[in-house]
């Protein structure tokens, strides 16, 4: 971070140049790259898939842009509706690929622009540096932009896609990771990190941690009930009588819903389970389906009717997993106080039971008509299951490990 080191008031050496491009238009453009990078790909996509489905036999190119914009507004929580039936479930897979261009982009923004600002001399002096605010709210604009002229070209009266929750899920996604870049790349953070207690930050790293090595968790299991289960997944394919097309359509939509997915299995290992339509349950201790849609992914469900004895002790996951992620944690940052390693693994444990929860109630939603306007898990028993397994899991891996360290220092010394 050029601009915070103390220097001559002259001016910056020419190997200082890259880190000082003009602010405001170099963040403003690369929140229009990041938001169009993606949406170049869904338009690409679009394109591919209108033309696979019928040699292009009906319709027109646009009507495939259309689509592709659709899918990247969807990914903004923007819903949409077709044929008269609404569709409100968020591709988060989609939304992941967005949230990482947002973080690539942000954080060369971050880089270009750190040589702007105070030095440390004029900071002492009592000067403030806007530098990541401005920045970030360049480019803020310039996302919003994009977004906002894709939901007036793409949406019609007939898909009615929601503006507002686009330009809320665009805010609270440049927040998180654009914003959260910049001051990375620039070197703010770092400095901005040294206020926070040390106990503090090695919770959270110890949080994210967890929720991680869960989500992969999850995944893993639900990959291997798809294996099991895939002569299942084959004929529901054969009897949609698909062609090789369709069948890539079909799989690009069912990895863009993956994660939610993985999230919903997330749930079932906690215990409320979810729900795949109105008044249904998948949870360990009772699966009560009904008549599902024909699409491969659900071909993972497990069988209706009661459950085998051993799906009861999926409750013990969560709380294992979070015992070996906040003690593998702690070996980054090792401590010595029993209070301290308590203190990290609970609250890097409830940190990511929240952030469990609030990704678990935006992966469910509306996928059709009737009973299958209800589809997900209920955000308010996932996180009461989340904060108490991770809570008291972490608890007893940052437990474990601080003993494990005294132990190695009493030997060491």
């Amino acid at each position: 971070m050029t601009s915070l080191l103390p220097g001559p008031a002259t001016a910056p050496p020419a190997r200082d140049l890259g880190h000082r491009s003009p602010l405001v238009p170099a963040a403003l453009l690369g929140g229009a790259v990041a938001a169009g990078a993606l949406l170049v790909v869904c338009l690409a996509l679009g394109v591919a898939g209108w033309f696979l489905a019928d040699a292009g036999a009906h319709g027109a190119p646009r009507d495939g842009l259309r689509i592709g914009a659709l899918a990247w507004l969807m990914a903004h929580g923007s819903g949409v509706v077709v044929e008269g039936t609404a569709v409100a479930i968020v591709p988060l897979g989609l939304t992941a690929l967005c949230a990482w261009a947002l973080w690539r982009i942000g954080h060369r923004v971050g880089d270009a622009i750190s040589g702007h600002g105070p030095d440390a001399d004029r900071i002492a002096d009592g000067e403030r540096d806007w530098t990541v605010p401005q920045a970030a709210g360049a480019f803020t604009l310039g996302y919003l932009v994009v977004a906002v002229v894709t939901l007036r070209v793409a949406g019609t009266t007939e898909t009615a896609p929601s503006g507002a929750r686009v330009v809320l899920w665009s805010l609270v996604m440049c927040a998180t990771f654009g914003w959260t870049a910049i001051a990375t790349g620039s070197g703010r953070l770092a400095i901005w990190a040294e206020l926070v207690p040390a106990w503090l930050r090695a919770a959270l790293a110890g949080g994210l941690r967890i929720l991680a090595t869960f989500l992969v968790l999850s995944t893993g299991l639900l990959l291997v009930a798809l294996v099991v289960d895939l002569d299942a997944a084959v004929n529901v394919m054969s009897q949609l009588h698909t062609g090789a097309g369709d069948v890539a359509a079909y799989a690009l939509v069912t990895a863009a819903v993956l994660p939610n997915a993985a999230l919903l299995t997330g749930s079932y290992l906690l215990g409320p389970g979810f729900v795949v339509g109105t008044g249904t349950l998948v949870s360990p201790a009772l699966v009560s389906l009904g008549p599902v849609p024909a699409f491969p992914l659900l071909a993972a469900l497990p069988s209706e009717g009661p459950t085998p004895v051993w799906t009861a002790y999926a409750v013990a996951v969560p709380p294992l997993v979070a015992a070996v992620a906040a003690a593998l944690a702690q070996r980054r940052a090792p401590t010595l106080r029993w209070e301290e390693g308590a203190l990290r693994g609970c609250v890097g444990g409830v940190l990511a039971g929240i952030l469990l929860a609030v990704l678990t109630g935006v992966a469910g939603g509306a996928v059709g008509p009737g009973r299958m306007r209800d589809v997900g898990a209920d955000a308010g028993d996932v996180l009461v299951h989340a904060v108490t397994a991770f809570g008291i899991g972490g608890l007893l891996g940052g437990l474990a490990m601080t003993w494990w360290q005294r132990r190695a220092a009493r030997r060491a010394a």
